[in-house]
Order: structure tokens, then C-alpha cells, then sequence
């Protein structure tokens, strides 16, 4: 009797569980809104939240798999969201209709850097991006090219002798070289030698490696968002003590106060000298916004800063070498022209040189459109929003997904999607195209607010590697890959391996 009652009571509970997992899951089929069945407790990330396919490969899919329809339900765990397959839509939300989806709507937790520019809720990515951007103007970016060009030459000159013994390498922790040694010195005033056995160098290898990985805190916040308040975060404690320790070494190296070099720590230490910082004024008879400066808020920006100059470029570098191994025909194109560019600037790599790198600008894109970094662009409604061309309303405090990878592969904006074909960037095609079909960086005033720093390292590497050498795949060069799915940029496990052969 007491295994009867015992057995009872466990189907009790997992009838109970299944209801809690599926409570939201006639969300959409309530209103006539065409998706793909969910599954208990996942909706549709089981893929993803099992770590078997890159949660950007499952929205894909998701994507092709409705292909009249302009937008899909979906749910993200048991969060109903919509899916938007429609780029007139993506225009709106990302441009016209802004001020309602100025929120990414993910909350970590604050005191775990939670609250970077790029997570932050509306109120602090307005003021934080109003005293961010000056920071990637053309003056400030010209100054940067010295900082970079002393970074990779230290660099270049441990790579031709690593190219001297070893002709194959595997190309992700050589450009995460060049990318660190930027993003120390542009960044942190941090003058490093990255292929240097040195404490410091030894520590931020390591943290690399757990720069974007994805913990299962991640679905848990999606599934129980309160949760973040409690101290559940995406970041391991190990990350945070980092980017507190790089704060506290590069303040107290600047003994608290701002210096003449303007850059992005500069502005951290001006920000917390003045304790609070005001935005501007949005709305008549409302009072301004104030963002109150934390030491949490100062670490935040720092491991964002770091992150994106680092991990994503490094990893957008390794792809664009992979291509231009597979494609020599544009490789000796994009290497005439930098020799072009260099000859005619008296062999000099300045921010002028960089500018007029017109056809390393396509290359850099087309590797963007094949290998876009991160999954999606999520926006959540600030209120009930009807969805134009549709019977769709999207209520308040729910999520709009913009699969960008899915509208990259498209083949109704991209003839020939799987073809790596840089001139659908010369400037008749992309005139020709929409505007919202390309999304590596995102669109409107919530676009990434590092990619002209990111498109201006990564001209200057591809400049000096490819003038001094030419990739060429090996047998170990792979033509299709498995993904690492433990991180949040999908990079192939095992890594991209070719050769490096110098140019005479």
C-alpha cells in the first residue's frame, strides 16, 4: 500500500510539473498565430538549452520552416515571444517604432555586471550610450591606429617566427593576440605583449576562455526571471573577480583620476568622480534621468568592453582568413589592393590608409553575413504594439526575436547563400537590397556601439597579415563544422586550421 501512495504521489507531481511547463503553451494557438509545437519545459530551445545546436542554428530553423508567414510564435522556454521573418517589420521595430523596443528585455544580475551597456535596461543604455559614443569617433579612433599598430607589431613579429617552425596553425589564439593586445591599449592603457609568458598575460588567456560561455543559469533566468535578483547570473564568479581586479589595477595606476589619454577608462574614472550622471531630457515636464555610478555599474562596461574588442573580432577575423583560404582568386584581390593603399601612403598604416581598404570593407562584411555573431536581436514591447501588415498584437512586456543569421541565408535577399561572393557589398548591390536584411551589428539607435572600432581593427590586421603572407587551406581545413555550443559565439570545435605561407 505504502508503494501505491509512494507512486501516487509521484505522478501527482509530475502532473502538477507538466501543467507549471506548459501553462503558457496556447499563448499563440489562442490567437491564431502560427508556430512550431513547443516541448515541455523548453517551448522550442530544447536543441539549444541541451546544448546539441547553437540556439542561432534553432531560430534559424525556425525561420525556413515558416516561410509565408511574416511573423511566428515561438516560446522561449514557457515565454511566449514572436519570431519576426518579416524585414519591413524588423524596420519598424528596430527604427520607426523604437521608443517602444528600446528594452533587450534579458535581467541579469546587477551585481555580476549584469547591467553592461549591451544588457542594460532602457534607462541605463540611454545614458550610458549618450557618454559612450564619443569614445568612437573618427578623432578618437584616428589616435587608436598608433595604439594598434605598436600592439601588432609585436605581434607580427612572434608570428613569423611561430610561421618559420610550424607553417599550419590553428588562427583563433593568433588573432586573439592581435585583438587583446588592441583592446588593452585602446581600452585599458595597458601596454601588453600578448605572446609574452607573463602573470598578467597568463591570466587573461585564461579568462578568455570563459569570456562568453553559456551557463545553464542562462535558461533558468528565462524560465524564473526574478531569479536574477537573487544572485543566480550568466557570469561565473571567477569572471567578475577579473573585471573587478582590472578596474581596481588600471585606477590605481591612474591613482583614481582621469589622464590625457581620453580613452575608455578615462571616461569610466570621470563617471565615477562625479558620483551620478544625468541623461538628457526626453520629455517635456518630466525631470531627467539620473544613473547612479556604482563600482558594479564601472566593472560592467569594462567586461563588456573587453569582450566585444576581444572575443568577437577575434573570432570574425579567423572566419574572414578561412574564406580567403578557400577563395585565393579574392584573397590576391583584397592583397593587391592593401598593396595599393600601402604604396600609395609611403607603406604607412594610418587611419586615412584603413579608410580606403573599399573592397577589405566587402570581404569583412560577406564573413559577417556567413558566421554573424551571437543569435538573435531580442526587443520587448514597452506597450501593447499592433504589428504592422498583420492581425498580430504583441503585448506589453513581451519579446520581438529578429533571427539575424536566418535573414543572412535567406535566399530571397541572398541569390546563392552558401557562396562567399564579397561584391553583394559594393555599393550598387547594397543600394538595391533592404536595409533590414543584414544585421551582424543590429540597426537603429540600439546598433552595436563598437563597430567602427571593430571594423578598424580587424582592416588592420587583415593589412598586415596579407602583406606578408598568403592563407592557404591544409588537408586539416575543414569545409564544414560542428560548433562549439557551450558558447555564445559559434565558433567550429577543433578550430580553423591553415597555412601561412610568406610572401616574398
Amino acid at each position: 500500500m505504502a508503494v501505491a501512495y509512494i507512486l501516487l504521489g509521484l505522478l501527482t507531481v509530475a502532473y502538477l510539473l507538466y501543467l507549471h511547463f506548459t501553462r503558457t503553451f496556447n499563448y499563440w494557438r489562442d490567437r491564431n498565430v502560427p508556430g512550431p509545437a513547443p516541448v515541455p519545459l523548453f517551448g522550442n530551445m530544447m536543441e539549444s538549452a541541451l546544448r546539441r545546436t547553437h540556439a542561432a542554428f534553432v531560430m534559424q530553423k525556425i525561420y525556413q520552416d515558416f516561410p509565408n508567414e511574416k511573423v511566428v510564435g515561438i516560446y522561449r522556454m514557457a515565454s511566449p515571444c514572436l519570431l519576426i521573418r518579416d524585414p519591413d517589420i524588423v524596420k519598424h521595430v528596430l527604427i520607426k517604432d523604437f521608443d517602444n523596443f528600446v528594452d533587450r528585455g534579458i535581467r541579469f544580475n546587477n551585481k555580476k555586471m549584469g547591467n553592461n551597456i549591451f544588457h542594460a535596461d532602457a534607462k541605463t543604455w540611454r545614458i550610458l550610450r549618450t557618454k559612450f559614443t564619443p569614445i568612437f569617433t573618427s578623432g578618437k579612433l584616428k589616435n587608436m591606429v598608433y595604439l594598434m599598430n605598436q600592439s601588432s607589431d609585436k605581434v607580427m613579429r612572434h608570428l613569423e617566427e611561430l610561421v618559420q617552425m610550424q607553417p599550419e596553425q590553428e588562427v583563433y589564439e593568433l588573432m586573439g593576440n592581435f585583438t587583446m593586445g588592441f583592446i588593452s591599449a585602446c581600452a585599458f592603457g595597458l601596454d601588453l605583449d600578448p605572446t609574452e609568458k607573463s602573470a598578467t598575460i597568463e591570466a587573461l588567456k585564461h579568462i578568455n576562455e570563459k569570456l562568453l560561455g553559456l551557463s545553464h543559469a542562462y535558461e533558468l533566468i528565462l524560465l524564473y526571471p526574478g531569479f536574477a535578483k537573487f544572485g543566480v547570473s550568466v557570469f561565473p564568479d571567477e569572471l567578475v573577480d577579473f573585471f573587478k581586479g582590472l578596474v581596481a589595477q588600471v585606477t590605481a595606476a591612474r591613482n583614481g583620476l582621469p589622464t590625457n589619454r581620453n580613452d575608455f577608462m578615462d571616461l569610466l574614472l570621470e563617471m565615477k568622480q562625479a558620483n551620478k550622471v544625468q541623461g538628457s531630457k526626453r520629455l517635456e515636464g518630466k525631470d531627467a534621468e539620473i544613473l547612479e555610478i556604482t563600482e558594479d555599474l564601472i566593472v560592467a562596461q569594462a567586461f563588456v568592453i573587453y569582450a566585444g574588442g576581444y572575443e568577437t573580432s577575434a573570432t570574425t577575423m579567423s572566419y574572414m582568413l578561412y574564406h580567403l583560404a578557400l577563395n585565393p582568386e579574392i584573397q590576391e584581390r583584397l592583397a593587391a589592393e592593401i598593396k595599393e593603399v600601402l604604396d600609395r601612403y609611403g607603406g604607412e598604416i594610418t587611419y586615412e590608409a584603413l579608410k580606403d581598404l573599399t573592397y577589405c570593407d566587402r570581404v569583412f562584411h560577406e564573413t559577417l553575413r556567413l558566421h554573424t555573431v551571437g543569435d538573435s536581436i531580442l526587443r520587448v514591447a514597452a506597450e501593447d504594439y499592433k504589428v504592422p501588415g498583420t492581425d498580430v498584437t504583441l503585448k506589453k512586456g513581451l519579446t520581438a526575436v529578429i533571427p539575424n543569421i536566418a535573414f543572412h541565408y535567406d535566399e530571397k535577399y541572398w541569390p546563392d547563400p552558401l557562396k562567399f561572393d564579397p561584391d553583394r557589398f559594393s555599393p550598387e548591390n547594397v543600394a538595391k537590397r533592404h536595409p533590414a536584411v543584414y544585421l551582424p551589428f543590429g540597426i537603429g539607435p540600439r546598433n552595436c556601439i563598437g563597430a567602427r572600432f571593430a571594423k578598424l581593427e580587424i582592416r588592420l590586421m587583415v593589412a598586415k597579415l596579407l602583406s606578408r603572407f598568403r592563407v592557404e587551406p591544409t588537408e586539416n581545413t575543414r569545409r564544414e563544422f560542428r560548433y562549439n555550443t557551450y558558447n555564445l559565439v559559434a565558433y567550429p570545435i577543433g578550430g580553423i586550421k591553415m597555412k601561412l605561407v610568406p610572401r616574398q
